[in-house]
């Protein structure tokens, strides 16, 4: 298997900026175009999500993560994403590992984040990490469709 080397960041970060973009369409996708979720793109714009982590293989960018503080307690897992030729290699559990230690480390007690239902391999992913369904939070509390899951980190 290749050597996957992972870098901290944050959201001015080329590589980061181009997934955000991908990710921005493919969401946009899954539920029929930006307009039909509009009122939630002031809450995922990048250069709110303080700390970005991107995943390389033979210095190309092939995935990301990212952190964004919800409040005192709870920071949320933004825009993980692996490239779908990257995907099965376990990039993303890895970068869960590295950004739930992050979180810890910056004194939170739970991570959150929202997902869709149609994401199968996201909610895999999480459940199998030991994330548990919680309550719509907000902004997500109104998005037909949104899952929203937690985990605590303490």
């Amino acid at each position: 298997m290749e050597k996957v080397i992972y870098k901290w960041t944050g959201p001015k970060n080329d590589d980061f900026q181009r997934f955000y973009l991908i990710t921005e369409a493919y969401y946009d996708s899954l539920v029929g175009g930006k307009r039909n979720r509009i009122g939630f793109v002031p809450y995922n714009i990048s250069e709110s999500i303080h700390d970005v982590l991107i995943s390389y293989i033979n210095d190309k960018a092939v995935a990301c993560a990212g952190l964004k503080k919800y409040n005192e307690s709870d920071t949320e897992i933004k825009r993980v994403w692996v490239e779908p030729a990257y995907r099965g290699k376990h990039i993303a559990s890895a970068m869960m590992d590295m950004i739930e230690e992050k979180a810890s480390q910056q004194g939170f007690g739970r991570v959150i984040l929202q997902t869709r239902e149609q994401m199968t391999d996201a909610v895999s992913l999480y459940i199998n990490r030991d994330y548990y369904r919680i309550e719509n939070y907000p902004p997500y509390d109104g998005l037909e469709g949104a899952v929203c899951f937690a985990k605590d980190l303490v």
